[in-house]
């Protein structure tokens, strides 16, 4: 499985960031501004959440296993596994999320005079800090599950004369 890259996600969010100050100047010229939901950062908050304490209980687990406690659990390869997977989709969706709701707070900052598009631009604002802390916890839960390299791949993939 690829490493997910920072590059990559930081394009992901300009991109979707870009697209969405375009579009929402666009909308807002065409008519009213769809609202920013106040549960984009409750959700974005909840599933950062979940990552961290799946990152750390897999920590735990493994450095207990390291250091031979009695009774400690293995980490099941499936589940470090899907963990990984869910962990990497959450963070190219949170940078697509993070992008569009930045995109969006950028350009209600425009119009703070408004009361209601304050309240808007604070909820894209959350919305972008919590999109992040997805990013964040997923990049953790990668590091907490890769593998230690093989001694054998750094020799240049030469086999040893016989």
């Amino acid at each position: 499985m690829k490493q997910l890259r920072i590059r990559t996600l930081a394009g992901l969010f300009l991109v979707a960031g870009v697209l969405s100050w375009a579009g929402a100047r666009l909308w807002d010229s065409i008519g009213t501004l769809p609202r920013v939901p106040l549960a984009a950062p409750i959700v974005l908050a909840v599933i950062a959440v979940i990552l961290l304490a799946t990152a750390l209980s897999i920590r735990a687990r493994l450095r207990a296993q390291r250091e031979r406690r009695p009774g400690a659990k293995g980490v099941d390869p499936l589940m470090a596994a899907r963990a990984l997977v869910f962990g990497q989709a959450s963070a190219l969706v949170a940078a697509l999320v993070a992008g569009l709701y930045g995109g969006t707070g950028a350009f209600l900052l425009e119009h703070l005079d408004v009361p209601a598009r304050r309240d808007q631009a604070i909820y894209a604002g959350f919305s972008v800090l919590t999109g992040i802390a997805v990013i964040a916890a997923a990049l953790f839960l990668e590091r907490v599950c890769k593998l230690p390299e093989d001694d054998d791949e750094d020799h240049g993939g030469a086999a040893p004369a016989a």
